[in-house]
Formats: C-alpha cells, structure tokens, sequence
C-alpha cells in the first residue's frame, strides 16, 4: 500500500493524484470522516455479536442454497427451464451469502486499511448478487409469462430463451455493480457521497434503487397478467379439458404460486433497505443518524436469500423430495425413489372361520342357517413404502 503523503492544504483534487486514485487508504479515511462514521466504535474494535451472528447465517445460507442446487442437478425431473432459472435465482442467493460473509470479514477496523480498489472490490460483490436476485426474478417471469402465451410450446425456443435470460442477468449485474469502479464514484468531490457507502456517489445509489424498483415493478405487472390468464384458463371447462393444456395450465398454476410467494418475501426484505438507500440520498451529511444503521436493514434484506430455499421445498413436493432424496437417501428413501413414510395402520379384516374356529348361525326362516364371520380390528405397526 503507497504511503500518501498529504498536507493540511491540499484539497481532494490533490490527495487523489498524489495516491493515484483507487491504491490510497487515505481517501478512505477522509471519506468516512467527512460523512461522520469515523465517530462510530463500529470502525475501533472487531467483530461485534451481532455480525458474529450474521456471520453463522450467511454459512447457513451458503450452505442451504448449495443444497438446494444440487438437488436441482441431480434430479433429471428438474432439467427444465424453469428449475433452471430458480437454480440461478439459487445461485445468486448463495453467492449473496458468500459476499456478504467476506464483507463482514473485512469490515470493522479493517475497513481504513483498505485501498479504494478493494473497497468497490468488497461493496460491488454485494451489489451484483443483488442485482443477480432481482434480475433473475424478472427472468422467471418473462419466461413464464411466454410460456402461458405459446399454447404449443418448443423445447429448444424454451431452452434457447432461458439461457438468453440467465445470461442478460449477469451481464447486466456486473455491469450494474462495476459502474463505481468504472468512474462513477465521488473520490473527487466529497459533497456528492453517500453516509451508508461513503466511496459511492449519491446518484449511483438513487440509479440503483430506481433500477430495482424498476424491475420489481415490471415483475409485478407480468405475475398480475398470468396470473388472470391461468385463472381464466383453469376455471373454463372448455379449456381444461383440452389435455395438456388443461394439465399445464394447473401446472403452472402451482409453480406460479410458489415464485409469487418468492417475489413477496423478496418485496418484505428488501424494501426496507430501498427506504433507507432514498433516505440517503435526499439526507444532507450527519443529519440522518438512522443511515448509520445500515448494517441492520442489509442484515434484514440478506434473510431473503435464507427464505427462498425454504420457500421451495414448502411449496413444492417434488423438490421435498429431491432434497430428502439428497440429505437421507438411505433413510428415508425406498428402492423406487418414493418416499418412506412411518405410521400406525389399524386395518379391520375377516377373520378365517376354519383358522379362527370363531363362527355364529342364524336361522332366515326357512331351516337354512348362515354363517356370519366375525370381524374385529388388527393393529399393525409398520413402515408403509
């Protein structure tokens, strides 16, 4: 790291050549100090418990989505493009997790030693998996939303389009989370930076919040529209029984249920740290003091990427049972791949008259008699397949 040699009239213009921009701690400093978060202890001691806590659920969120994507793979029931598309909202989910761990990691003390480059290095691997989350929801619903429109639909235009999707959403992620380090940045003109981010220029986060809201809003208005085009299909008697279509409409009623539910909690987490990122660029410096409890509200926000596996495997019983096949296949899982259920079974069976010796006559009348078998319950404890 250069040793930056700044004296008490240089201005930013001058401690920015002098340290060559992006390889100086000390426009870091001068940054934080400006917009008043060298005053917090966050920045003079380690870890605190509550990033410690985040710390453990960010490895469970890593861990749970890694699941979750393997399950996916193995699983040729799920070769399919929108399974694809929720492995990539998977994906994005668990590099989330990832991110966010190596960001508490390097956060606290450790912030003022960093150069400016790793600084956008640290914050841009966050703001791409977020972008990743949001772009990937869109994508599933503009595949969705094609999907309901093409009654007969082509394999290989699904399967070209769904890689065309995964494909736009990262592009365009990375994109979105390396503007900063591309120029647009306020390492020039201090006035300009953000209290939550203090490198990031106010206009890059309301661009930020303005494309996510964007976004989320197009996803809203697609879901809306399949959702009266399926409802109408699934309630006309004309159109449910046209086979398959009548089966693919409910189908695609149930997966539309469980990504609705997905883009919801995505909705609850997030728009709590959109609020703030607005508060923060509408706050002049030091007079918004909530914006110095950003960590919370991204803390609230990254819990979205712990619910959408769940999410999965409670909305969808082929995916519990993919994922029980994977964790306890042994245990749980019988030869044909169903799975095993454990119970008491109280079954009422006949008894043999001849085995049991247990038999009553009565007479109809006629000097004919009638045998009646007796019946009583059998309890049987069993594993039933």
């Amino acid at each position: 790291m250069e040793d930056c040699a700044v004296t008490s009239s240089a201005g930013t213009t001058n401690v920015t050549s002098a340290c060559q921009g992006y390889h100086c701690n000390e426009i870091l400093q001068r940054h934080y100090n400006y917009t008043g978060k060298l005053y917090r202890d966050r920045y003079r001691d380690g870890l605190k418990p509550d990033s410690i806590i985040l710390l453990f659920i960010c490895l469970f969120i890593v861990v749970e989505n890694s699941v979750v994507l393997m399950a996916i793979w193995k699983n040729k029931k799920f070769h399919m493009p929108m399974y694809y598309l929720l492995g990539n909202l998977t994906l994005s989910d668990l590099l989330a997790g990832f991110t966010y761990m190596l960001n508490i990691v390097l956060s606290g003390p450790i912030t003022l030693k960093l150069t400016p480059l790793l600084w956008f290095l640290r914050e841009g691997g966050v703001f791409i998996t977020l972008s990743a989350s949001v772009i990937s929801l869109l994508a599933i619903a503009i595949e969705r939303y094609f999907t309901m429109l093409n009654t007969k639909p082509y394999h290989r235009a699904k399967r070209n389009r769904m890689f065309a999707l995964i494909a736009a959403s990262w592009v365009l992620s990375l994109l979105l989370g390396a503007l900063p380090i591309m120029g647009w940045n306020c390492l020039h003109d201090l006035k300009w930076c953000s209290t939550v981010l203090p490198l990031y220029a106010k206009s890059y986060i309301f661009f930020c919040v303005f494309v996510f809201l964007t976004v989320l809003l197009a996803i809203v208005l697609l879901y809306t529209r399949i959702f009266h085009f399926v409802k109408s299909n699934t309630q006309n008697p004309s159109c449910v029984q046209r086979k398959p279509y009548g089966h693919r409409s409910l189908k695609y009623m149930a997966l539309l249920k469980t990504v609705t539910i997905v883009v919801g909690a995505f909705i609850v987490c997030w728009m709590p740290l959109f609020v703030l990122l607005l508060m923060d660029f509408v706050c002049p410096v030091k007079t918004c003091p909530v914006l110095f409890k950003a960590d919370y509200f991204l803390g609230v926000a990254i819990t979205n990427s712990l619910i959408n596996p769940v999410i999965y495997t409670l909305t969808s019983r082929d995916m519990r049972r993919a994922i029980l096949k994977l964790l306890c296949r042994r245990c749980l899982m019988t030869k044909d791949g169903r799975v095993r259920k454990i119970g008491i079974r109280i079954s009422f069976t006949k008894t043999d008259v001849n085995r049991q010796g247990l038999e009553t006559t009565i007479s109809s009348g006629n000097a004919t008699t009638s045998p009646i078998k007796s019946i009583y319950p059998k309890l049987k404890l069993s594993v039933i397949a």
